[in-house]
């Protein structure tokens, strides 16, 4: 079978969730495999609200979301198997060291013990934390507890990796490895799927760039196709993501 063939990474049609207000509105959106997709929009547009939808930890109110062709729906698990999910407040367990965690999470996953062990002792390595590999990570730094977060999302080797803010909290050494550690995974076949308010890690990174408002998606492509909509053709993606929330607002 031919990729062309093969479903989309991700695949979201009418995607709907309610709160006290409309916060993701019969949303569509298509993420491609083994690409970096930059998910865009200021805060409240329901960026958060659809990417915990996708990773299943939230329920929709209607809508389909396909992951690689799994009915994330219908079959949670199947599609948590093949997804790794890292949220902007890094949730770990205070009272283990980093390679307990990790080989704890791993074997949540059915991972293998051995193999478990020797992913979690690359992704120490990978992400600097070797130097407190042994340490309880209740003493860590916003950032330290960041990187450990991610190597636990990545310690089941997953399909699609979701991050929402990955980057808060981290210096500029951490942000950097991060950021190293998810183009490689691309490199390799993996597609990301991610949220930032830092623009210039979005236009740096970014295979193509997703803009949503009010829980709909207003724009969507390349930077040179998100210059030719706006009519600028060699603006950065700040003056562009302005533009299109002028834009976005006239029509409102």
């Amino acid at each position: 079978m031919g990729t062309e063939t093969l479903p989309p990474a991700l695949e979201i049609r009418g995607l709907t969730k309610c709160f006290d207000r409309l916060a993701v509105a019969g949303l569509d959106l298509t993420v491609r495999r083994g690409e970096f997709y930059m998910l865009l929009g200021p805060n409240g547009a329901g960026k958060t609200t659809t990417l915990r939808m996708v990773s299943g930890l939230l329920q929709a109110d209607e809508g389909s979301i396909h992951i690689f062709g799994v009915d994330a729906r219908r079959d949670q698990v199947a599609a948590k198997q093949i997804v790794g999910w890292v949220s902007d407040e890094p949730m770990i367990y205070d009272k283990l060291t980093p390679l307990e965690y990790l080989e704890f999470v791993a074997g949540l996953w059915g991972v293998e013990p051995d193999v478990a062990e020797a992913r979690a002792l690359e992704l120490v390595a990978l992400l600097g934390l070797e130097h407190v590999q042994h340490s309880h990570c209740e003493g860590f730094s916003r950032g330290m507890r960041q990187k450990v977060a991610l190597a636990g999302a990545l310690v089941h080797d997953p399909q699609l990796i979701i991050l929402d803010e990955p980057l808060t909290g981290l210096d500029a050494g951490s942000a950097r490895l991060v950021k190293s550690v998810l183009a490689d995974r691309v490199r390799r076949g993996c597609t990301v799927i991610m949220t930032t308010h830092i623009l210039e890690i979005a236009e740096r990174m970014g295979d193509r760039i997703g803009v949503i408002s009010g829980g709909r998606l207003v724009a969507e492509g390349t930077l040179n196709e998100l210059r030719e909509r706006v009519g600028r053709g060699d603006s950065c993606l700040e003056e562009l993501f302005l533009a299109i929330g002028e834009q976005d607002a006239n029509v409102a």
